[in-house]
């Protein structure tokens, strides 16, 4: 199992970093060793001093793809959940400052929170889901799929250019503005389509 990620695929999200319009999706891979056990708390890494919460749409692969045209993606998933991308920003404006690859803030232990799956049938329009996260009781971060550069079908298949994707693979399609830092207490709520799916403790 692998995790593909997503980055600068929502236009406000890029402003309020400050960063340049891709022409293509941006990808990184997280390793398996990210994802936050079951039931397990997300414990802020001794390294940063700064760890930001991302919401994402979570998308699972259900079979073996590679040159996966737009127009059949649809077939390569039966599931999408919420995940948090956990950023270790004062790592990462370090490593794009000297042009260095972001592994270390991306990637570290624990970094990535997927919350259980539903059926993508039970979704009225993949192309405009409603997802938000609350941060202590607070809306964080609110926005929906219709904002996306590129859709998840199309994601699918940028992605499928690169990696072989395999079954059980999640692919984190990037997120909203909103973005911002965490501190130990912290509880993380996420709603999709106004049902909320998981509660994260922060430590």
């Amino acid at each position: 199992m692998k995790i593909i990620c997503v980055g600068r695929n929502y236009v406000d999200h890029i402003a309020e970093l400050n960063n340049e319009r891709p022409t293509s999706p941006v990808l990184f891979i997280k390793p398996d060793t990210a994802l936050i056990g079951k039931e397990m708390p997300f414990i802020i890494p001794e390294f940063s001093k700064n760890v930001h919460y991302e919401l994402e749409l979570v998308v699972k692969i259900n079979k073996v793809g590679k040159f996966i045209e737009s127009k059949f993606a649809h077939k390569y998933y039966d599931e999408i959940a919420l995940g948090i991308d956990f950023t270790a920003r004062d790592v990462q404006d370090e490593l794009k400052s000297q042009g260095l690859p972001w592994e270390k803030a991306k990637g570290f232990d624990s970094s990535a929170f997927v919350s259980a799956f539903v059926n993508k049938n039970s979704l009225e329009n993949l192309n405009d889901i409603q997802f938000a996260l609350q941060q202590n009781q607070t809306v964080v971060q609110d926005a929906t799929s219709a904002l996306m550069i590129w859709n998840i079908d199309e994601l699918i298949a940028e992605v499928s250019k690169y990696f072989t994707l395999k079954k059980g693979d999640l692919i984190f399609t990037g997120t909203p503005a909103g973005v911002g830092k965490v501190d130990e207490g912290d509880v993380l709520e996420g709603y999709l389509a106004n049902e909320k799916l998981f509660r994260l403790t922060v430590k």
